[in-house]
């Protein structure tokens, strides 16, 4: 093998998987969050966690980044153990498709229609075509799909050069004599598991397989062991993941060890018993791409058909390699939720922190109530639990703020990085909304503690405004999770009827004072109650516009919308006055 060819080579490899990677980044972002939507509505139908497991790992062209994700996900506690070991299983199908692909390299004829199927005829068309497209357009999501073809084209460039550079080894006797020993089962596995920790990639290890094949110098005994050392070699990325994790996603790495093991001794013994006492047509007869391609399908749908009955044992098994373990507090659990596997898929991390600042929300909500309560009878075992809700929304906002620069260091589409500042932007409005809360308890605890209370008119009142923003905080969280307009239109309408119903109050208050139902000291604490609900449905509306000018592709602003049609003014009236008249009730 000369210098240029092992140059050809090496440059084929590094156009495999580029091009592999990024078709599967720009197939991830055209996608969008939906594939991880759909993987946490998984059910306890196993049939149906293989087949989506196998259709996202088809997307995304990586088995191990799949994995990584369901580890993820049961890290976060997303997912259980049970739905996330059938996803894993199809996630070693679909990792084949690659290899299926790649098969058309074994198109021949003279046939024009049959040329233009040939990877050589029209990688170049895919990468000129594209490269056009993504210099021309100005769109993201047009630049998202053309990046599929685009690495699509280079994958199969690379392709076409590993197999020029293995060309002219076809007729080179000591090639042949060194790939006669890969027919040996435990040095096959080996190089094929050396192969795929060196690319880092079973589907690239299997490509270079087939490159190999092309030559006519590799046989079904050759490459049978090659290809199953290539699947084993993968556990050793999925292993690497499991650092750091919680017990279920320990659990799930180590299931997916042992099917890979275990299947790889099954099919190794099945194999080579059968051609020892019966024997193999085609042992010894060279294999194409596409024979290599079935192979590799072929063991992953086998291994999966084998265990697929068995996950409930795999489970039990898997309980006795990673014991229990405690000292896992709730707040761990939802920070979990923010890991750092998820960086190489942008779009799954920043869903992830969306769903995070949904339980802030949630979690300013549950505060809210407790404050309220306190002003009307105060107990202390309340008030620690807004201590800790504020601890936690503290820790939150410097965990995700944190998480989402490290995000925004990745490469992101224009639309990615308008939705990393939306959350940044968020995460300081919901920390806010906790601040506030706890100035609320604050002022209950003042009052408490110089055994005062508001007049019952004044309560009264408060009791109107506590619904209101108790909608206007499910509204928001509601809004932030399904992305409707009408919900943001309503959290505006819902904020006005907040600075109608506070001001009203206020003057309500001066009344009080002035007639002496209420003393100065209560009502300068009324009023800083007031402002500090008040501020919390502006923080709600910060975050609803927010989302309405992320939803609508527009940079971010911290100015409030201004309603333009006729239709809008006419619909937020409608809410408006609805509210107004369902919460003022005194």
């Amino acid at each position: 093998m000369t210098f240029e060819s092992v140059l050809m080579m090496l440059g084929g490899i590094g156009m495999f998987l580029y091009g592999m990677k990024l078709m599967g980044n720009s197939l991830e972002s055209a996608a969008g969050a939906k594939m991880e939507k759909i993987l946490e509505k998984l059910t306890s139908n196993k049939a149906k966690g293989v087949a989506l497991g196998a259709g996202v790992t088809a997307v995304i062209q990586s088995s191990a980044a799949t994995i990584i994700m369901v580890v993820g996900f049961l890290n976060a506690g997303i997912l259980k153990l049970a739905q996330g070991v059938p996803v894993i299983m199809g996630a070693n199908i679909g990792t084949t498709i690659t290899a299926q692909i790649l098969r058309m390299g074994d198109i021949s004829g003279d046939n024009i229609f049959l040329m233009l199927l040939k990877p050589s005829t029209f990688a170049p068309i895919l990468i000129v075509v594209s490269a056009f497209i993504l210099l021309m357009s100005k769109r993201q999501s047009l630049k998202d799909k053309t990046g599929i073809f685009m690495g699509l084209g280079i994958l199969f460039m690379g392709m076409t050069l590993m197999q020029n550079s293995f060309a002219p080894m076809a007729e080179s006797e000591e090639f042949s004599k060194l790939f006669t020993l890969f027919a040996n089962p435990f040095l096959g596995v080996a190089v094929g598991m050396a192969v795929t920790v060196l690319l880092q990639s079973s589907s690239a290890a299997v490509g270079v397989l087939q490159a190999t094949a092309s030559t006519g110098v590799v046989t079904f005994a050759m490459a049978a062991p090659i290809a199953i050392g290539c699947n084993l070699g993968k556990c050793v990325t999925v292993l690497l993941a499991s650092i750091g994790v919680n017990r279920d996603a320990k659990r799930a790495v180590s299931i997916d060890v042992t099917m890979c093991v275990l299947g790889s001794a099954i099919f190794l013994i099945a194999i080579y018993l059968y051609q020892g006492v019966i024997g193999f047509d085609f042992w010894d007869d060279k294999v194409n791409m596409g024979a290599v391609a079935n192979f590799h399908t072929l063991f992953n749908v086998v291994v999966a058909v084998i265990f697929l009955p068995f996950i409930n044992p795999l489970i039990k098994l898997a309980s006795k390699i990673v014991k229990d373990e405690g000292g896992y507090t709730k707040m761990d659990q939802e920070l979990a939720m923010l890991d750092t596997r998820f960086f190489d898929t942008p779009n799954v991390a920043l869903e992830q922190c969306r769903k995070v600042i949904n339980i802030m929300c949630d979690t300013g909500k549950e505060s809210f109530n407790i404050a309220c309560d306190l002003v009307d009878k105060y107990e202390e075992d309340k008030r620690e639990t807004i201590n800790e809700n504020e601890a936690f929304l503290d820790k939150t906002e410097t965990v995700l703020g944190e998480y989402i620069v490290h995000i925004t260091e990745h490469p992101l589409s224009a639309r990615q990085n308008i939705f990393a500042t939306e959350l940044l932007h968020t995460v300081g409005d919901m920390e806010r909304i906790g601040d506030h809360v706890d100035n609320l308890a604050e002022e209950a605890e003042i009052m408490h503690n110089d055994g005062e209370k508001y007049s019952d008119e004044s309560m009264a009142e408060f009791n109107c405004l506590r619904n209101t923003i108790n909608e206007i905080l499910t509204t928001t969280s509601k809004a932030y999770e399904t992305e409707e307009q009408e919900l943001v239109l309503k959290v505006e309408a819902l904020e006005e009827v907040v600075d109608d119903m506070v001001d009203m109050m206020k003057i309500n208050h001066a009344v009080r004072l002035k007639d002496g139902t209420c003393t100065v000291e209560r009502g300068v604490s009324f009023i800083e109650m007031l402002t500090d609900i008040e501020r919390i449905s502006d923080h709600c509306n910060n975050v609803c516009q927010h989302l309405l000018q992320r939803m609508n592709g527009l940079e971010l602003s911290t100015h409030d919308r201004e309603l333009k049609t006729e239709e809008e003014q006419r619909a937020f009236k409608e809410l408006y006055d609805e509210y107004f008249a369902r919460f003022w009730v005194v």
